[in-house]
């Protein structure tokens, strides 16, 4: 490429350059970004409602886990008990 090809492209970046940074600096501009944002911050909202009930249902679901382990144990050392019993 030529030094002339490289100068136009450098030109042709900072012209394209700055009518980008006035389009995104806009007032319409702006309302989308603010528009976005509301749709964004709403959808966090929703989805931490969901990791609340997904919480709360996992935590029901290991306190019943730790009742079913502990009435085990509890037939298991009754057993031994017996057993114990049994051999003496």
């Amino acid at each position: 490429m030529t030094l002339t090809g490289k100068i136009a492209l450098f030109v042709g970046g900072a012209l394209f350059g700055s009518a980008g940074l006035k389009l995104l600096g806009s007032k319409d501009a702006r309302k989308v970004y603010t528009q976005v944002t509301a749709v964004a911050l709403r959808c966090k909202d929703e989805v931490m409602r969901n990791v609340e009930c997904v919480q709360e249902g996992c935590s029901d679901i290991l306190a019943d886990a730790k009742a079913i382990n502990a009435g085990r144990e509890e037939k298991e050392a009754a057993a031994v008990i017996e057993d114990s019993a049994a051999e003496a």
